[in-house]
This record gives structure tokens, C-alpha cells and sequence, in this order.
């Protein structure tokens, strides 16, 4: 595997850990967290919309999408694998 696709699963997964601590702590919600997650892939999405390919694209939406979906499972109290959110975000995608 691509030592910079490791370490985007080990960010990624870090940055995850970090918004359920901070949730927990009562620093912000879930859904403060969805807001702010939606605000940075709508950011992505209209920042550079023809200067990238669609494949180009989605990579940069990429760990935006996980950590939309770390943070719904961590609302419903389940955490899932790096592995396990690549391929629902290939799902939904």
C-alpha cells in the first residue's frame, strides 16, 4: 500500500478520535460536527469545480465523507475501521 495512504488512514482516524472526545467533553454536537463537515465539502466542491478531475475530485472529498460517517456511527455508538468507512464511502459515492 502507498505510505501516503497510511498515513491519510492514520490522520483520518486520529482527527475522528479527537471530534468524539471533543463531542463528549460538551465542546460541541454531532451535529455542530455534520455542519462543520458539510460547510468543508461543499468548500472543496466549489472551490477549484473545473480545474480537477473527477477522480481528483473525489480524493479531495475523500476523508471529509469518512469523517462524516465516523461521526454518525459515534452518534449511534458504533465505531467501524478505517477500511470499513473506504468502502462505504465507495458505496455512497
Amino acid at each position: 500500500m502507498n505510505t501516503a495512504n497510511l498515513q491519510l488512514d492514520g490522520l483520518v482516524m486520529a482527527v475522528a478520535e479527537l471530534t468524539n472526545m471533543a463531542v463528549d467533553k460538551g465542546l460541541f454536537t454531532h451535529q455542530e460536527v455534520t455542519v462543520a463537515l458539510t460547510r468543508a465539502e461543499d468548500g472543496v466542491q466549489i472551490a477549484e469545480p473545473s480545474n480537477l478531475s473527477d477522480a481528483n475530485q473525489a480524493a479531495k472529498l475523500f476523508p471529509i465523507r469518512v469523517l462524516h460517517l465516523a461521526n454518525q456511527a459515534a452518534q449511534r455508538k458504533e465505531r467501524f475501521t478505517f477500511t470499513d468507512y473506504a468502502e462505504l464511502v465507495g458505496k455512497l459515492t
